[in-house]
């Protein structure tokens, strides 16, 4: 049974990027949500995915705050993640391989979030429902490479679809309704995808892409966790 007396909280971390702050808005005016609050590196307090403290820090925060305002984590969205640096494009070939570059997009697409999991899944509630989203990339999928190339992205991404779908059935045990995905946000108009667009290519606004995960989110159901869903709802192959 859900406690309705308990004021329901959201959160979106990495809320200064594009779609973050696209998604933070929206949920912002969503009357569901009595408190809205976003994280990032810019944020008070400020969240790192390099640096696990800032993390451990930000969660703790956010604890004190659920129990001083006897509020209910009900939405965590992670909308962090790299695809590019100004000196690092995606590989095209393994002679583009670079350890140092490969680390890098591991720890940002990868471990970042399984720590942001660690840190976090702990303060969704025992009970009712609650959601656990992180953006993945269809890139990311094995059985959907067709094109090759973008090696680092490609398997930091799906990296991040076995730690999201592990920690699914770890929190199954724990809130049998709670909910933990990866998402695939397709191509929004950002920093992150404007080397890469293309005539021809669905590029969206982060407020349209924003609308469209939100509403992906608001359908999943406890025997979705563990899962790897598009934009439009979509059950993508691993």
């Amino acid at each position: 049974m859900q406690n309705t007396d308990l004021k329901p909280f959201c959160l979106v971390i990495g809320a200064s990027g594009g779609l973050g702050a696209a998604l933070l808005a929206r949920l912002q005016a969503d009357p569901r949500y009595a408190v809205t609050l976003g994280l990032s590196r810019r944020s008070t307090p400020a969240l790192d995915l390099l640096d696990e403290a800032s993390i451990a820090a930000a969660a703790q925060h956010l604890s004190t705050l659920l129990a001083e305002q006897a509020g209910v984590l009900r939405l965590i969205v992670d909308a962090t993640g790299m695809l590019h640096t100004p000196t690092q494009q995606p590989e095209k070939s393994w002679a583009q391989l670079d350890a140092a570059q490969m680390a890098q997009a591991f720890a940002i697409n990868a471990i970042g979030p399984a720590l942001l999991m660690k840190h976090f899944l702990p303060l969704l509630p025992r009970q009712g429902t609650a959601v656990f989203a992180t953006l993945s990339a269809k890139v990311g999928s094995i059985g959907d490479n067709r094109l090759g190339g973008w090696y680092s992205y490609r398997a930091s991404k799906a990296a991040l679809n076995q730690l999201v779908h592990t920690a699914a059935i770890e929190l199954r045990r724990r809130a049998p309704q709670a909910i933990c995905v990866a998402l695939h946000p397709g191509t929004v108009h950002s920093a992150l995808s404007q080397p890469f667009a293309k005539t021809g290519l669905d590029v969206r606004q982060p407020e349209v892409a924003a609308a469209q995960l939100l509403a992906v989110m608001a359908d999943l159901k406890p025997e979705d966790s563990g899962g790897f869903f598009s934009f439009e709802g979509e059950s993508l192959p691993w």
